[in-house]
């Protein structure tokens, strides 16, 4: 039932999201038929533009034009990307590898180095190297990604000349040590403006945990503090966290999405501005539900693992949120 419930959540979201792209994309400004004939679009007389509209399909009202996209999607028919003159789905099927190898590559370093950082900040609470790690990351998580995207292709690219400064391999293809190198600077982008955001969050936590009655309890009794904090307050908070990974897939996605357009990284980002920019509805359309459903799901993901993980979830999901109500 609860599958069934969030399904139906899932295609009711997703139909608004498009109707909602659809419009927005048609009504703003712009030629779309410069993306599909370029600078000749600027020279079509009358007749030739309506005749290209009918052929693409824009004579028609947004409304007839949107039913037969949904009709035709419905079916797996996504149209044709106006920029590529080729299928959408194989548009997006030779980007989507380049940028689930930088946002997995980023996401796993996140989230492991934020595990470790967050730690070491609550072992050390209020000490040099703590106030000292609080206030670099304080910096840090303030930069703009797309200015220190710059900066970075400034001094490493054009000054010092030892990394690219774009692309995902060099020209005519490259091996494993080429790919590497190319995700250098955007790995340490996206790492670099997300990290501190989740070991702070879980800093904290361990310090709630810390200052909880059964540690004090477990200190009076004789227990090393390294063994309560490692044993006891990061089991604990460990589900808030997990939670925290699942949810926090759009923002660094969103994220990426910068650094790919900055770093003209061949991935589903970079593929998204020029969509937006170019007026290729067909291939825009997809993108934004790519986007939106995986919003989506990393909520429904978060949901699903705080019901599994944290006991106080559960018991509040059976009671229909009863008993929340009665505290609250």
């Amino acid at each position: 039932m609860k599958l069934l419930k969030k399904l139906l959540v899932l295609t009711v979201s997703l139909l608004i999201l498009s109707l909602a792209v659809f419009y927005a994309a048609r009504l703003a400004p712009g030629d779309p038929l410069a993306s599909w004939y370029g600078e000749r679009a600027e020279r079509l007389t009358p007749e030739e533009r309506a005749a290209a509209e009918a052929r693409l399909g824009l004579d028609q009202p947004i409304h007839m034009q949107y039913v037969r996209w949904l009709r035709n999607a419905i079916h797996g028919d996504f149209g044709m990307s106006f920029k590529y003159k080729t299928g959408v789905l194989e548009v997006i099927r030779g980007r989507v590898g380049n940028t689930l190898l930088l946002g997995g590559i980023g996401f796993a370093l996140i989230f492991s180095l934020a595990l470790g950082l967050g730690l070491l900040c609550a072992w050390q609470e209020d000490k040099p190297l703590d106030k000292a790690l609080c206030k670099l990351g304080t910096i840090t998580s303030c930069i703009p990604e797309f200015w220190l995207s710059l900066l970075l292709i400034l001094i490493f690219a054009v000054y010092l000349r030892v990394l690219p400064s774009s692309g995902a391999w060099s020209v005519g293809g490259g091996d494993a040590a080429d790919r590497a190198r190319h995700l250098i600077l955007p790995l340490t982008v996206v790492v670099t403006g997300h990290l501190w955001y989740y070991a702070y969050m879980l800093r904290n936590r361990l310090l709630e945990e810390v200052r909880a009655d059964y540690v004090l309890l477990a200190r009076s009794e004789g227990l090393a503090r390294r063994r309560v904090m490692l044993r006891h307050c990061l089991r604990n908070a460990l589900p808030s966290y997990l939670s925290l990974m699942a949810i926090s897939v759009p923002h660094i996605m969103g994220g990426t999405y910068i650094v790919e357009t900055v770093f003209s990284y061949p991935g589903i980002g970079t593929l998204a501005y020029e969509s937006a920019r170019y007026q290729d509805y067909n291939l825009l359309m997809v993108l934004c539900l790519l986007s939106g459903g995986a919003v989506i799901l990393s909520n429904m993901l978060a949901q699903t693992v705080s019901e599994h993980v944290d006991p106080r979830v559960r018991a509040r999901e059976a009671t229909g949120g009863k008993g929340a109500d009665r505290h609250g």
